[in-house]
This record gives C-alpha cells, structure tokens and sequence, in this order.
C-alpha cells in the first residue's frame, strides 16, 4: 500500500514513487529543509553547514517528485558561477543533465529576460542595450557638461554611486525622498531624470533599471505579475541575506501568490551593508510571510569545535539576528591562537614565519601546503606588510580579489613620481604620470613632446622643456607642464644628486629652474611629491567609494620608505622583490580582505590587525553608529568560520596611521572570545614595559629609540593597564594616541642620542621635527620620537 499523498495525480505519485538518491547523506535538518515543499520557507543556514547542498537537493526533489517542471522553477543566485554549480549539482543527484531551467540565474540575467518581454511597458524596445559601468559614465559627463557643472568638483562617478543607490532602493526620480534630493549639488534628482529620459531615447538602461523596470511592471500591470506568479510555482532564493531593497520587492511581488518562497541565507554573514544589502531582509522574513517554516542548519561539516566556539561567542553580541549555534562531529582540534605584536612589520614577520614552518611540518602538526593558509585582513592597505615580507623572504602569494599592493594603480602612479625624482630622464615614468592628475595634456600634446624629444635624440622630461620654449603647447596644459618640470627640478635636487648619474643632473640643469636645495628626509620628500604633484588632492577631491582605500594605500607606501636609507634604495629593492617573484608558482599562501573571503574555507588562517578603529572600523562605525558595528562583529565571525583547522587573531600594539605613531588598543572583539577555546601565545615581555614582542628582536636600531621612547608613554600604559581589565569591565576608548606630553621635549642646545647615528645637538626645533648635528654622522632631520636625552642613553633596554 503505498504512502503517498493521494491528492496528488498519479503522474505526480509515480514520480515521487522513484529512488532519491539526492536525500542520502542529509542530515535531519537538511532533509526537513528539502522536503517541506509547500508555502514560505527559510533556510538559515550557519557557515560551512551545506547549505548549497541541501538547496540543490531540494530542486532535485522537486522535480524528482513531480511537483514541478524545470521550467515552473525560479531559482536565484546572486553570480553566475553559483548558477552553473546549482544546475550541474542538480544534474549529479538526478543523473542526468537537466535541460530546460530557463530561470536559474542571477537576478540580474534573469530580470533581463523578463524585460525583453516586456519592454514596451516601459518605453523600451525588446532590442535594448544594456550599458556598462564605462558606458554609464560617459553619458553621465555629457550630462553634467551640458548642465555647465565642474565634473572636477563633482564627478561622474560620485552621481553614478548616488543614482545606483537609489534604484538599489527601488525609487524612480519622482520617488526620491526630499532628504535625500539635495544629493549631488542639490540637482541629483534633476540629473537622475534626465538620465533616465537619456536612456529611453537611447534605448538602453542600465544594471539597476533591470530590476527597477520589472517592478516597475509588476506594479503597473496586475495581468503581467499574475502571470509570473502561476507560471513559477516554486522559487528559491540563495544568500538571502545580501538582497537590497529592490530585489525584496522583486521577490515578494512574484511571490505573493502562491507563497512557495524559499529563501536560504545567514544573517550571522550579512556583510554587504556598504553596497546596499539589509540585514532586515532576512530578519522579518517571519512577518513577511506568516506561517513560514524556519530551518536553521546548524551542524557544521568545516571547522573544529574550538573555531566554532569563539565564532559563535563573537556573534553572540549582536542584538539583531535570529539566533542559532553551531556544533560538529569533529574532533576539538587546536584551540583558537591569540597573539600581540609590538607593530604590524613584526606582525607579518611573524606569520610568515608560522607559515614557513606549517609547511614544513615543524609544529607538531602534518604540514599543510601554502594554497592551503590565508591572510585575511580588514583593509586592503594592511597587506604591504605582508607582500613586503613575502617577497623578501620569496615566499610565494596570490592576492584574491584584487591586484597585489605594488601593482595598484595608485601605487603605480606614485611609484612613476618617485622615480622621476631619481632619474628624471625614466621615459616610461614620465609617460605615466605627465597627464595624471589632468593637466590638460591630452594626446595630442604628448605627442609633440615625443616627436621633439625624438628629434632632438634626449629624453621626455628635456623634450617637454625644449616644447615649452619653442611655444609648440599653449593654454593650461603649458601652465601646469611648466609646473609639473619645476617640480621634478626641486624633487631631484632634494634627492640631493648623490644617488643618480651625472646624465640626470646635466639633464636638470637644462630646466629653467634653480631649485633650492632644502635638505629633508626621504620619507617627508615622497609626502612633499605626493603634495606638490597634485596627486594627493586628486584623490582628496575624489568622491567615489574607492577613494579613501586608494589615500590609505598611498600613505602605506609612505611608511614603506622608514625602512630605506632613500628613495633610490626603496625603488632598488621593489624592483629587485618584484623581479623575483615567484608568481609562476601554483603552491601559493591566499591574502584577502575580509569581505573577499566570504564563501571560501582554508585549512590555516590568520587574522592579523585585530585593533579597535581597524577592526571594528571606526569609519563603519562613525558612519552607521551600532549598525555599523554589528555588521562588523559579523565580518569578525565570517573570518572566524573560514577557518577549519587553525585559526590565529592577532593585534599590534603600535601602528603608523596618517603618519604618526599610534597606540592600539586590541579589538573589542578580542574581549568577546572564550577564553576556554584560546590559547594565547602572546610572551610576557610584550605586556611587561621592556620586553620584545612575541620574542622578536627589534628590526632595526631606528625602531629601537622609538619603541623606548613609547614604553614610557602613558599610552603604552593604559595599554598594558587594558591587558589586565577584568573582561566583565567597561572598554576604555579605543585608539589612544600617543600623547605630544609623553613625547620627548627638545630645545636648541640639548645633547641627544639616535642609535643609529650616535650623539648629536639640536640645532634647531620644528614641531616633531629636529635638526641635529651628529658628531660622527652629519647634521640630520630626525623626527623627536627616534631619540632620547643624551644622558638616558644608557638606560634604553636594547
């Protein structure tokens, strides 16, 4: 006698009478999560919990059973490589490949569809283009130079971003709200408008409109919208947690009718808020759809119990999620490592040697491969510390996610300016940088420097001269060439001569310009180049998302150089460290950001910068208050959870951040581990005032005075002080800088010592900034914080 459901036609009833292989292996929830096939749905699924597996086992079913043809199934994804994964899985369980799924994609690819049927419902041809973010670009600066707006002032992009977040909220511009209307020089609803009035007549419509038109019709035509919902029976929806606004109405539109939603995601791993996910999606689903079944998957199959213990303690701080704990079969494995640092470079001296000896098996354990361990940080300018030693020491790495710090544009680009300053006759450096930021050299002009460079037999930065003289450019661009060769003039001869050929000087000397020779340090000449050069501003002016990103990195490359007697000697050894890299390798250690990491599982990971202003960010922070804060305690768990066998945090006492030395306080989220699942690995000495971080030496004897200049500021104190707080004690306020009171005070006359350079007298005081005249090593711009009274020369502990 058989059990199934007799309402059902005997077709459906014979299918569902069919073997399912895809159910063997689901544990009990995962099984709940396939088969309850009516009305809403949702699927949390916890980190590394095979949640992909139980949601293409759950299509499978619906087929397999009979409750469904492939096309009455609308499955969502949010990238096309998930949607090839889903329908290739499908095919594993079933056997057999399966054909006629027209309606698995990303929302994007599948919005499209539904808008070629129905283009006209909105002005549109069915032959539409769909413009890319080039395309999009373009035809915002036809806008805004049509309107008579300086695009420097505001850029195309900053209107691109602002245009983007309103359709991402689903308003057309009649629907922006007055608060938010005075975007964009007041005119951002004015310039949307004619955007979208542009588009029409192009017909054309960007990502956005994809969505923003299909609800659009949906609203309009009731007729239509009835239609998609009979037409797809069942819906399923992956990493809920990441929608925006308009792909909720989107979703909900299609299914309010018959409400066989089901939704799969993680609200512990929302971390998407900066590009416009809700968290909120995901938390009311119970109220959007009452009666709903709610599925928490829990068992996880990735990490140990220990990796699951700190994350799932993290997690806990946040008020708004729906709440589960994860648990596993698996063995306890190592506990969680927590480790301090004195500052960042020993930070990444540190883990790479950990790496080093994972791979070789030296710790007691098997020895893992590289591709197996990864770095992930919070911000991407954290990892020239990283590469910098990487490549020093020739361990091969892989950047996921983006170019590796050395190959950045901006990067590049100050790279370009710095060897100009060396060699002023670097053709290719010249190239690079002559019309960046724009200075109204456009081809054309850059040609004629060519042609009389090549002419004339000498190189670009003379020809640039000789065109200047010879009046073959005129207007702005003659005006800031001008500018732009009296600079490099000045850099070189702050370089001071000493570390470039006779060529470059004999070259300099043709330029109409005496440049005063002003004796500064290298580093406070890259920032002086960085200055003059406009390039600085370039990307101060800049009001696109990557612009703060690209400020931070620079000013990572800054710090690069305190570890250099020069600039000639820094370019040496990145172009040395770069020429030996190793990038043919396939065995390679991953570094990432955070949000890269996402989706992905390693065997090893660190966790390195965990510091209050650094993680949690004080930008998210400052920008979105606790809501900022709460996505970044789950970016703590989403880095915890990556993890499947060891996973170390670790913080630094001491970073340089804007250019100047700042005491860390560690992560408000270090507090929150348990302390029964950690190790700590951090030597006393760290926290005892004159001990060595995690038992390193100290790099080099310029390190030395500042780090004894710093054990005796009251911000190394209440650092060690926060060391020894009870945990169940309110934090102090994180960042303490390091007071102007605590650093040394200096007057013309005193007597001073540098480890480096030996005893020497003030000859004169600026701010931070001394002039010293060594008795063995010449006069020197020293900053205050790298020496010491003469007479304390003795006490220092290294």
């Amino acid at each position: 006698m058989s059990d199934f459901n007799t309402d059902l036609p005997l077709s459906a009833r014979a299918m569902a009478a069919r073997p399912a292989p895809y159910l063997d292996g689901l544990n009990p929830a995962q099984r709940q999560a396939v088969e309850a096939l009516d009305g809403p749905v949702l699927m949390l699924a916890g980190a590394g919990t095979g949640k992909t597996k139980a949601l293409t086992a759950r299509i499978a079913h619906l087929l397999n059973s009979g409750r469904a043809f492939p096309s009455q199934i609308l499955a969502v994804t949010f990238t096309n490589k998930a949607a090839r994964e889903m329908k290739l899985r499908v095919g594993g369980y079933l056997g057999e490949a399966v054909e006629g799924m027209p309606w698995l994609g990303t929302f994007h690819s599948i919005s499209a569809k539904l808008l070629r049927r129905h283009a006209e419902l909105v002005g549109l041809k069915s032959s539409f283009t769909i413009l890319d973010s080039d395309d999009q670009l373009r035809l915002l600066k036809q806008l805004i130079a049509a309107a008579n707006i300086d695009e420097k002032r505001w850029p195309a992009r900053l209107l691109a971003g602002i245009i983007d977040q309103w359709k991402n909220r689903a308003w057309t511009p009649e629907q922006v709200p007055a608060s938010e209307a005075n975007a964009f020089d007041h005119r951002g609803t004015e310039f949307y408008a004619a955007y979208q009035d542009r588009l029409k007549t192009l017909n054309a419509c960007d990502f956005g409109d994809l969505l923003l038109h299909c609800i659009r019709i949906f609203q309009a035509h009731p007729d239509v919208l009835q239609g998609y919902q009979a037409r797809f029976r069942y819906i399923l929806v992956d990493e809920y947690q990441d929608t925006n606004v308009a792909q909720y109405l989107w979703l909900r539109l299609l299914a309010g009718g018959h409400k066989n939603i089901c939704c799969v995601g993680d609200d512990d791993q929302s971390i998407y808020g900066w590009r416009g996910a809700e968290v909120g999606n995901i938390l009311r689903f119970e109220r959007d759809f009452p009666g709903a079944t709610v599925v928490r998957l829990e068992q996880n199959y990735r990490s140990t119990p220990h990796i699951l213990a700190a994350a799932g303690k993290v997690i806990a701080g946040n008020e708004d999620r729906l709440g589960k704990t994860l648990w596993t079969e698996a063995q306890s494995g190592e506990k969680v490592r927590l480790i301090g640092h004195w500052d960042g470079e020993e930070e990444a001296r540190w883990i790479g040697e950990q790496v080093e000896d994972l791979q070789r098996g030296t710790r007691g354990l098997d020895p893992f491969a590289l591709n197996q361990m990864a770095i992930l940080v919070r911000a991407s300018h954290q990892m020239r510390a990283f590469e910098d030693r990487f490549l020093t020491i020739g361990l091969p790495y892989r950047v996921i996610g983006g170019p590796r710090f050395y190959e950045r544009m901006e990067i590049r680009d100050a790279m370009a300016y710095f060897r100009l300053a060396v060699s002023p006759g670097d053709d290719l450096a010249f190239e690079r940088v002559v019309n960046t930021p724009k200075r109204g050299l456009g081809d054309k002009a850059q040609q004629t420097i060519q042609r009389i460079a090549r002419d004339a037999g000498v190189p670009l930065v003379q020809g640039a001269a000789m065109a200047l003289d010879q009046g073959a450019l005129g207007g702005r661009g003659a005006k800031a060439l001008g500018a732009l060769l009296d600079g490099i003039a000045r850099w070189h001869a702050a370089v001071g001569g000493t570390v470039t050929g006779a060529a470059d000087d004999d070259l300099i000397d043709t330029l109409d310009t005496a440049p005063p020779q002003t004796q500064v340090s290298h580093i406070e000449l890259a920032e002086q180049i960085l200055e003059d050069s406009g390039y600085t501003e370039m990307w101060l002016n800049d009001k696109t998302p990557e612009a703060p990103g690209r400020l931070d990195n620079l000013k990572e490359l800054v710090k690069a150089l305190e570890s250099f007697e020069n600039l000639q000697g820094f370019l040496e050894h990145i172009a040395l460290v770069m020429d030996n890299d190793t990038d043919g390798a396939d065995d390679k250690v991953s570094i990432m950001t955070l949000h890269g990491s996402k989706g992905l599982e390693f065997p090893v990971v660190f966790l390195p910068g965990w510091e209050d202003g650094l993680f949690p960010s004080q930008r998210s922070m400052d920008e979105t208050g606790l809501k900022g804060l709460e996505e970044e305690r789950r970016l703590a768990y989403v880095g915890i959870t990556r993890a499947e066998q060891l996973c170390t945090i670790s913080f630094a006492a001491n970073r340089r951040v804007y250019g100047q030395w700042q005491a860390q306080m560690p992560s408000r989220f270090v507090d929150e581990l348990p302390a029964d699942h950690v190790d700590v690995l951090t030597p006393p000495g760290l926290y005892g005032g004159a001990g060595m971080a995690a038992g390193v030496a100290p790099s080099n004897v310029e390190d030395r005075a500042m780090r004894a200049d710093v054990y005796n500021s009251p911000g190394w104190r209440r650092f060690q002080a926060a060391q020894s707080r009870p945990a169940a004690q309110p934090r102090q306020a994180s960042g303490v800088i390091i007071d102007a009171a605590a650093l040394p005070v200096f007057e013309e006359g005193d007597r001073v010592f540098h480890t480096k350079f030996g005893y020497g007298r003030v000859a004169s005081v600026d701010g931070d900034k001394l002039f010293v005249e060594f008795e063995k090593s010449g006069a020197r711009h020293i900053v205050a914080r790298f020496v010491v009274p003469a007479e304390q020369a003795d006490d220092l502990p290294f």
